[in-house]
């Protein structure tokens, strides 16, 4: 075994070209990382996703297709969409509130304003 490869190679028990297009984004210290990945994607889908970007924004592709792997693997039926509705309704309850706190701080402010207009 060459402790050199990277998680990628060991997880497919091959060995590890100077050129591996996994290497630089799956260390061989998180091999859980490549797995998720492989179980929903798929090695060779990942492998020609890679190739078709640029050098620059590879990493985040990683990043993204991890993200959104391990949400699958959560939650089979709805992946991340569940997480971005769920996220979405947090965002909409919290507007609702500011609403709603917004509207009784200009209650208060007209009715501080009668009482001081009032009292002259």
């Amino acid at each position: 075994m060459n402790p050199k490869r990277c998680a990628a190679c060991k997880y497919l028990r091959r060995r590890c070209p100077k050129d591996c297009i996994f290497a630089p984004y799956f260390p061989p210290n998180d091999p859980a990382k490549f797995a998720c990945i492989h179980r929903i994607y798929g090695a060779g889908n990942v492998s020609k996703m890679l190739q078709q970007l640029p050098d620059q924004t590879r990493a985040e592709a990683v990043e993204s297709l991890c993200f959104e792997a391990k949400c699958r693997v959560d939650d089979p039926v709805y992946g991340c969409v569940g997480i971005i509705h769920l996220l979405q309704t947090q965002i909409q309850n919290a507007q609702n509130e500011l609403a709603k706190t917004q509207a009784e701080v200009a209650v208060a402010q007209t009715k501080l304003s009668q009482t001081q207009n009032s009292d002259f």
